[in-house]
Formats: C-alpha cells, sequence, structure tokens
C-alpha cells in the first residue's frame, strides 16, 4: 500500500512537470496585456505569463517589470502556470530582443536599476539566463543583479509627475476657457 501511495505521488509530481506549458514565440499579432500595442514594435526584453484558464494563449507585457507588477498583484486570482521573459544575454540586440529566446522567469537574473528602458519608455528589469552577461550589463548600464524574488516592491511602483498646485491649475483651465472663443 505505502509503494501505491509513493507511486501515486510519484505520478502526480511527473504530470506536473509535463503540464508545464512552453513559451510562445512572438508574432505580428501578439499585443501587450497592459498597452494592448504590436510587442514586435517595442524595444526591450519582453515577458508571458500563462494562466490555466487560457491555456496555449499567454498574455503578453512589453516591459518585464509591467510582468512582475501583475504576478504581484493581490487581485490577480487565476492560477499562474508559467512566467518567461526574453533572455537579453540570447537576444540580437536591445532594438530586437527575439522572438522566441525565453526563459523561466524564475530561472533567470535581472539587473534592476540600470538606465535602460524597456518597450513603454520606462525603467525597466533585465533578464539574463547567463548571470555574467547580466554582471557585464550592469556595469555597463548601472543597477544590480538580482534574482526575482529580490526584486524590492520599490522597484515596480511607478513614479508619479508631482502634482500642480490648485492655483497653478484653476489659472491654466481660466487660460483654456478665454481662448475657446
Amino acid at each position: 500500500m505505502k509503494r501505491l501511495i509513493v507511486m501515486l505521488m510519484l505520478l502526480a509530481a511527473c504530470k506536473e512537470d509535463a503540464a508545464l506549458p512552453l513559451p510562445v514565440a512572438l508574432t505580428a499579432d501578439s499585443t501587450g496585456y497592459f498597452c494592448q500595442m504590436d510587442m514586435l514594435g517595442h524595444p526591450g526584453p519582453k515577458a508571458q505569463i500563462h494562466l490555466a484558464t487560457y491555456p496555449g494563449k499567454p498574455l503578453f507585457f512589453s516591459q518585464v517589470r509591467d510582468a512582475v507588477a501583475y504576478l504581484r498583484m493581490p487581485e490577480q486570482i487565476d492560477t499562474i502556470t508559467a512566467t518567461y521573459v526574453s533572455d537579453m544575454g540570447a537576444a540580437p540586440s536591445w532594438a530586437d530582443p527575439g522572438a522566441a529566446n525565453w526563459i523561466a522567469a524564475d530561472q533567470a537574473v535581472y539587473v534592476v536599476g540600470s538606465a535602460a528602458k524597456g518597450g513603454m519608455d520606462a525603467p525597466e528589469f533585465v533578464p539574463f539566463g547567463d548571470p555574467a552577461k547580466a554582471r557585464a550589463f550592469a556595469a555597463q548600464n548601472g543597477g544590480q543583479v538580482m534574482t526575482l524574488a529580490q526584486i524590492p516592491a520599490e522597484a515596480i511602483a511607478v513614479s508619479t509627475p508631482a502634482a500642480a498646485p490648485d492655483a497653478d491649475i484653476a489659472a491654466r483651465l481660466h487660460a483654456l476657457s478665454d481662448n475657446g472663443g
């Protein structure tokens, strides 16, 4: 009986490994989840998140940073079955991050806080499969090398411009109404 239980547990573990979805190559039809824009038209690394509800149809992200934000959203309730990021160490260039050079997000190392801007012209988490290539990128562009789990929440937060004083807003609205005829 014990052997049967152990064999069933091993079979279940193998089945989980076999069920891991493979990454999907970017095509002209791939659009970003948040921006709904063509993925191939943006430079820098990309990400894809596979959900149990939509097998074979991952959510694509124009920036890795956006995918990390999605992964950490408390509102996200679907079962995430896999997450992949562009391996920028295997990318032809920053402008062409590659359509099929995906690596598992939890196996990558990331350069966080570099001068590099992602596909939406915002700070980016730059993933690499090779830690040496990540260190070389950080030496050239700034930032720190870390794992996915080490990326702090503060690095994900989007900085917002300071709010204009109420008097300034009132003056600009008044000026617009005067020009409107």
